[in-house]
């Protein structure tokens, strides 16, 4: 009998109460970080209390998305089966116009085509119907 293969689907990110506005802004096309409502710092993900100035207040505000490669690492190894047709993919840490730094995926380069200090700019990809993920491209890339 004939082995059947299964497609294993990527997880999907839960929505947490602390992550809602940042998943709906994903979701709308928008781009959003927490921005501490004491010092002003932005930051991501989400957390209680500001690491600069122990604020316990923030809001969601939304940044340009673009910025540019900070750091990347090659992964070779497959962590999860939704990603075996992906494997080596890059992941990337984008810092961000605004200062902050943003993990993701740089879209339309093969890993090793990357290099620190490339302009990038935010692309969304939609896994459902209620969660779309931030992924970045080369900044004017179609």
């Amino acid at each position: 009998m004939p082995e059947i293969s299964k497609q294993i689907a990527k997880p999907i990110p839960s929505i947490t109460p602390d992550m809602r506005e940042f998943y709906e802004g994903a979701k709308a096309g928008r781009l959003m970080v927490q921005k501490c409502d004491g010092c002003g710092a932005l930051r991501f993900p989400a957390y209680e209390i500001c690491a600069k100035c122990n604020s316990i207040k923030s809001k969601w505000v939304q940044v340009s998305g673009r910025g540019e490669v900070y750091s990347f690492n090659i992964m070779h190894q497959l962590y999860h089966p939704g990603f075996a047709s992906e494997v080596p993919y890059a992941v990337v840490v984008v810092e961000l116009e605004e200062g902050c730094k943003f993990v993701s995926n740089l879209l339309g380069l093969k890993p090793h085509q990357i290099k620190c200090g490339m302009p990038v700019e935010v692309v969304f990809e939609k896994l459902s119907e209620d969660v779309s993920l931030p992924k970045f491209r080369l900044r004017g890339a179609n």
